[in-house]
């Protein structure tokens, strides 16, 4: 066994979860190649004395449920997740898909059913409800997004996500407390000048508990505050389709106007809902070992440099009132080789192309959480 696997699952099972004796935790991992992680895992919960659950799936087999997928049925097979994840109380989701593509030729508005009237229901009550942490696992598709090879791809991933967790939530306490006494945000750069406010909203730090890779502070942007536009350079994959040049325009915090690489797909995710075209999580990246996006949103919402914003569901810890079907981290990169960029908290420039110039921020730059 790889010691670097151990590492990982340590690391899982006694920071992230902390599972004690008697715990129950349900393991569910979608593909084959993270089986050796799912066995160091298992062995983990048993040792620190507490009680295993495995749910294997395989997208290809969920592609077919979708295809034509009922209400009534989906109602059904709520119930009975419901039922198993009530009585869980940590949860490890571990995604090794072999094709992130898989559902990219499905009808959008048979995966939106999906996620309204089963998924997103479950996720819902395994975020609200137990210990958890998700994370990716390195197969060939993730190192194909990448365009790296899949040993490279392996030293990345351990050294990203077996960094030192409890440094940077030391690191981050001196951004959680500046957040906390900021109203409005402003966030600069090429075709992207945006002001909201956080103000009365929670400042969340990120060091490795819910996910890895992990490295963000987040909150939420008051649900009606968002005024102007933002331009995401990286791009994202919903629903099995990769979106590109992301645009979004904003009034009284809803998006009135929206493109990208398809138009007519994003208006539909975007009106799945009417809590879609809100937004219900603004962070900023902090992970010194991500510098570029992999097309895989635990790795890019972390991304040294970036910021997120999220259309769609708050969290509880920093809820502004907004609920959606959905909760989709789009990036913005702000280091210079992405076009650069500001983050200002109430007129003062807090961050300049990537990098905190104040002081009591020096310490989140990259060379002091490495």
């Amino acid at each position: 066994m790889d010691d670097r696997i151990k590492k990982l699952a340590e690391i899982l099972i006694c920071y992230s979860c902390n599972i004690k004796k008697g715990e129950k935790a349900l393991i569910q991992c979608y593909g084959s190649t993270a089986f050796p992680l799912v066995r160091e895992l298992i062995k983990k919960i048993y040792e620190v004395g507490g009680i295993p659950f495995v749910s294997l799936k395989d997208d290809r087999i969920i592609r077919e449920i979708i295809k034509s997928c009922t209400k009534k049925q989906l109602a059904l097979m709520t119930d009975y997740e419901m039922k198993r994840m009530k009585g869980m109380d940590a949860f490890i989701g571990i995604r090794a898909h072999d094709n992130v593509n898989e559902f990219g030729d499905l009808p959008v508005e048979k995966i939106n059913l999906h996620t309204r009237e089963f998924s997103s229901i479950v996720s819902e009550e395994r975020v609200e409800n137990t210990k958890w942490v998700v994370l990716r696992w390195p197969n060939d598709s993730m190192a194909q997004l990448a365009n790296t090879s899949l040993e490279a791809f392996e030293d990345f991933y351990f050294d990203v996500c077996t960094i030192d967790y409890s440094k940077m939530s030391k690191a981050m306490d001196s951004l959680v407390k500046l957040m906390e006494k900021t109203d409005k945000v402003r966030i600069k750069g090429p075709k992207t000048d945006l002001v909201f406010s956080i103000k009365e909203i929670h400042a969340i730090k990120a060091a490795g508990e819910s996910n890895i890779p992990d490295g963000e502070v987040f909150t939420a942007p008051v649900r009606d505050s968002a005024e102007g536009f933002i331009t995401y350079n990286t791009p994202a994959v919903f629903q099995g389709f990769t979106y590109e040049n992301i645009y979004f325009e904003f009034k009284k915090g809803r998006i009135i106007k929206a493109s990208a690489n398809d138009s007519d797909k994003i208006k539909k995710i975007l009106d799945m809902d009417e809590g879609a075209r809100y937004l219900g999580e603004f962070a900023i990246g902090l992970n010194p070992y991500i510098i570029r996006a992999i097309k895989d949103p635990l790795f890019d919402e972390k991304i040294m440099g970036s910021i997120h914003l999220t259309p769609g569901r708050c969290y509880k810890e920093a809820s502004n009132g907004n609920h959606s079907s959905i909760h989709w981290d789009l990036v913005l990169i702000q280091t210079p080789e992405f076009g650069g960029g500001e983050i200002y908290f109430d007129g003062n420039l807090i961050r300049k192309d990537g990098r905190f110039i104040i002081k009591e921020l020096e310490c989140l730059n990259p060379e002091n959480l490495k």
